[in-house]
Order: structure tokens, then C-alpha cells, then sequence
């Protein structure tokens, strides 16, 4: 394969007081790192991209940067034994489009333990439609079944459900045989969730002005993009033993809630503490 010696990128830029993104011809010499190199197929525009490119958070660590916290594509370089020029392969998070030049590029250098091969069945196209936000969304789920969260416990609650993260979860819960109840701000999408399998729809609004430390239990598991009071009341009418996967942070960073839910039966008539909540790596805008 005969490489040019530039390649396309939207690059963001700082001048030390203000930033500027554009379209850019990039010299291949300036690729970063990295044991392989990647002829990029397709990325996505994720939230984090979005925070980068309007400067609204400090989501790029040092500039220049190119963005794109994902791709997929074909590698057309590698001193790494572990893959060989022509295989195809995904990429997701290891902060890729904040530290380490990313996927909005036609071409993007890494190293090769940060890759996974793309299985023969998926293209390149149906692998960015799935993206960060389906893979975040796996983890998710995968959570409340590592901490023993199964259909018969209750209902999961997924807030966000028609965004990304929210929307495969609910798929993917649905699927496994769980009762998904979908939060969402945007109730005219309703349809939309209820073909992806969930059980009920309820408006963000329920969920987004401060309530009790402690409701009534409703939930066996939860998966959360929201953050901030959302979060908090989600977390005061968890089921004793209730588990919630916390993904995101688009309602805020603060956690106006008590310690009632997690505390032990000062609380509720158990013996034992009632809520485990955790939060999954850095992957995808997660907390």
C-alpha cells in the first residue's frame, strides 16, 4: 500500500486564549505513537466530541488534537504481533480524542493493546452505528448481572433511553428477558422505546427536582446517564441489594443525595447495606 504523506482530520487547535476546529491536511509525520496505524473507515460524533468542539469542558488535555473517541478501519501499518496490515479492527475510549490523537481522521496511529479485532459478521459502518455508546451500554448491562441483578429481581429503570447509551440498554435488557421502565425527556419518542421492548414510559421531569432521601422501592437495577439529582433520586427508591451502573453526567456532576440509601437498617428492615452503585471507566463520558 502506497501512503500519502498527509492525511484529512478535524483538528482543534489553542492559541492560549481561545481554540478553533476545523478541517485540516495533516503531515503523516505528525502522527503520534503508536506500534500501528489505522486507515479509518467510519467514527461517530459522541458527546464528549461535542464538549470539545464547542469548549463548553476541558475534555482535550493538550493540543494540538485530533478528535474522534472511536473508529473503525483497516490497519495499514504495525510493528505490533498481535495484528498485521489488512485486518480490521474497533477502537473505543483508552483517551483516544483527549490525549491521544483520535478517530476523525483518515488515518490514526495507536498502540495495538488498545485495539479489538472487528468480528467478520459486522461492517465497518454497523460497528460505528453501535459505536461507544452500544458499547458503553453493554457494560452497563453486563454490571447489573456481574452484581446479580436478573429479570426476576423487579424492574430495571434506564434513564436517557432514547440517546445512545439509553436506547441500546434498553434494548439490551429487553432482550435478556428483563422489565425495562424508560425515562426520557423527549416523550413523543415513546413508540420508538416501546418497540425496543420497554415496558413503560415516564417523563424526565419525575425524576429531575429534589425528592426524599428515601422513596418507595421500585427498581432492582438501574442504568444511568443523567448524574447530578436525577441520579440521586433514582438511588433513594432502589430495591434493598439494587445495583446501579452509572455511565454518564449530562444532568451534572454533583450528587445532591443522602447516605439513607446506602446505609444499613437504620434505613430499611435489612440486615445488610441496600444499594450498591458503581461507576464504569472513563470509556464513554462515564463517571
Amino acid at each position: 500500500m502506497t501512503l500519502g504523506t498527509n492525511f484529512n482530520a478535524v483538528l482543534i487547535e489553542h492559541d492560549g486564549n481561545r481554540q478553533s476546529v476545523g478541517l485540516a491536511e495533516v503531515p503523516r509525520d505528525s502522527l503520534p505513537e503508536g506500534d500501528l496505524t489505522v486507515r479509518v473507515a467510519y467514527s461517530t460524533l459522541n458527546y464528549k466530541d461535542a464538549l470539545a468542539i464547542t469548549g463548553k469542558s476541558p475534555v482535550v488535555r493538550k493540543f494540538p488534537m485530533v478528535l474522534g473517541i472511536d473508529f473503525a478501519g483497516t490497519v495499514e501499518e504495525s510493528s505490533n504481533s498481535e495484528f498485521r496490515v489488512g485486518d480490521r479492527v474497533v477502537l473505543n475510549g483508552w483517551g483516544v480524542g483527549e490525549q491521544h490523537w483520535g478517530g476523525l481522521a483518515e488515518d490514526a496511529r495507536v498502540r495495538g493493546d488498545w485495539l479489538v479485532p472487528l468480528e467478520p459478521a459486522f461492517s465497518f459502518a454497523q460497528a460505528m452505528s453501535i459505536g461507544t455508546a452500544g458499547y458503553t451500554a453493554a457494560l452497563c448491562v453486563m454490571a447489573l448481572e456481574r452484581h446479580g441483578v436478573t429479570p426476576d429481581h423487579g424492574e430495571v429503570l434506564v434513564t436517557g433511553a432514547a440517546g445512545g447509551v439509553g436506547s441500546v440498554a434498553t434494548a439490551l435488557l429487553s432482550k435478556l428477558g428483563y422489565e425495562v421502565i424508560a425515562v426520557t425527556g423527549r416523550m413523543e419518542e415513546s413508540d420508538y422505546l416501546k418497540r425496543l421492548g420497554a415496558k413503560r414510559i415516564l417523563p424526565r421531569s419525575q425524576f429531575s427536582e429534589p425528592e426524599k432521601p428515601l422513596a418507595k422501592e421500585q427498581w432492582a437495577g438501574a442504568v444511568d446517564v443523567a448524574g447530578g439529582q436525577v441520579l440521586a433520586n433514582i438511588c433513594a427508591s432502589m430495591k434493598y441489594r439494587g445495583v446501579v451502573a452509572a455511565c454518564g453526567l449530562a444532568g451534572g456532576m454533583g450528587f445532591p443525595a443522602t447516605v439513607a440509601p446506602f446505609r444499613p437498617s437504620a434505613c430499611r428492615s435489612k440486615p445488610a447495606s441496600p444499594l450498591q452503585i458503581g461507576s464504569l471507566p472513563g470509556r464513554c463520558g462515564a463517571a
